[in-house]
């Protein structure tokens, strides 16, 4: 089975299981995960996101800072933000 395809025939209820099995580390009969297991499985849960969440509700978004903080990236450098460096010996 190709990568696409088992991503499209995880169930709502499955995804729920694999999330929950990442977030404790352990299969739900208590079977500890392997790095291998972990790392898979972690990849599942997002591509299951990617195919069926918005954005915003995906597991590890970070929203976008505020347009008036320094370090927005759609912002760029203004005039204001410059400062000069000052050495010190």
């Amino acid at each position: 089975m190709e990568f696409q395809q088992l991503i499209e025939s995880i169930t709502p209820e499955i995804y729920n299981k694999l999330k929950s099995a990442v977030e404790v580390g352990k299969w739900p009969d208590g079977t500890q995960m392997t790095p291998i297991q972990k790392d898979n499985t972690l990849q599942a849960i997002i591509a299951y996101d990617a195919l069926h969440k918005p954005e915003e509700e995906r597991v590890g978004y970070v929203p976008p800072k505020k347009v008036d903080e320094p370090c927005d990236s759609k912002k760029g450098p203004g005039p204001d933000d410059e400062q000069p460096v000052k050495w010190q010996e």
